[in-house]
């Protein structure tokens, strides 16, 4: 199942992010965010952003989320995007599931850029984003020193749906949310 992230769901997302953090260096954060830290980050980015995360048996397995690609207001129609899998659950779809419904849910916010950072190497994280539409659009050399080397990061894109003159700022996800619920009543 997917969903919406609450608070709730903080420890379960920490877990799986903190390895990361400590012996990986697919990110640059080099000390694992605590759980409170953790709940803060889940309330500022669904201000505007969705933070999604897939269950089964009321377990997290994974985590997707948005986040302002750059702040300038000429950016607000592109978002960074990332996605986390336990280690025991990957290579089973679920880092693609996640993706398809932040894309889908992005779109109807008004988004028209996605962009994912790829720490190298890394090549599970660029045969998934490979796999769903991302192409090449930079890379940033030497961009980050952890775990004893320096790293590149490839930059990915995927356009979320086809460009149009003067568009509409993107609405928040709790906008959209709202809306939905009230097409649905």
């Amino acid at each position: 199942m997917i969903r919406f992230a609450t608070v709730d769901d903080a420890a379960l997302i920490q877990a799986i992010y903190a390895p990361f953090c400590i012996s990986s260096p697919i990110t640059f954060e080099t000390e694992a965010p605590t759980v409170e830290e953790m709940q803060q980050r889940i309330t500022k980015i669904q201000v505007q952003y969705p933070w999604l995360v897939y269950c089964a048996d009321e377990q997290v397995l994974g985590y997707a989320y948005a986040a302002p690609h750059h702040e300038r207001a000429a950016y607000q129609w592109s978002v960074n995007v990332s996605v986390y899998i336990h280690e025991t659950a990957r290579r089973m779809g679920i880092g693609s599931s996640l993706y398809k419904s932040l894309f889908e849910i992005l779109k109807l916010q008004g988004y028209y850029n996605a962009y994912a950072g790829v720490t190298q190497p890394n090549i599970p994280s660029m045969r998934l984003h490979e796999s769903m539409g991302f192409q090449y659009a930079g890379t940033y050399i030497n961009a980050g020193y952890k775990c004893g080397a320096w790293h590149d990061v490839i930059w990915l894109r995927l356009a979320l749906q086809p460009l149009v003159p003067n568009p509409k700022p993107p609405i928040s996800v709790k906008a959209l949310v709202s809306t939905e619920g009230q097409n649905n009543a």
